[in-house]
């Protein structure tokens, strides 16, 4: 059964497919089954260019567990920036 589970987000930064870096436009983040994953349910992640076409493309298929550990680390990893740009800015 397909969950319908999506959240797209803008998302400013480069991505690497292959040997090719490409601008990124947007994120996608899906619940449904693994395409290429010998997995059950994943978190899919994607980062796309869709005015590049279809190979400005990045993928990544997680389980729960492993989304789980990816979404702790940036909470860490954005506060410990926050904390640092907040010394530099003297706020």
């Amino acid at each position: 059964m397909c969950t319908s589970i999506i959240e797209i987000a803008r998302a400013e930064g480069m991505a690497k497919r292959g040997d090719t870096w490409f601008p990124l436009a947007q994120s996608v983040v899906a619940y449904d089954h693994a395409r290429h994953a010998p997995l059950g349910d994943v978190i899919t992640l994607d980062f796309l260019n869709t005015s590049l076409g279809p190979t400005a493309r990045a993928g990544v298929e997680l389980t729960l567990d492993s989304a789980r550990d990816l979404r702790a680390a940036l909470d860490r990893a954005i506060a410990a920036a926050e904390f640092e740009e907040a010394e530099v800015r003297g706020v």
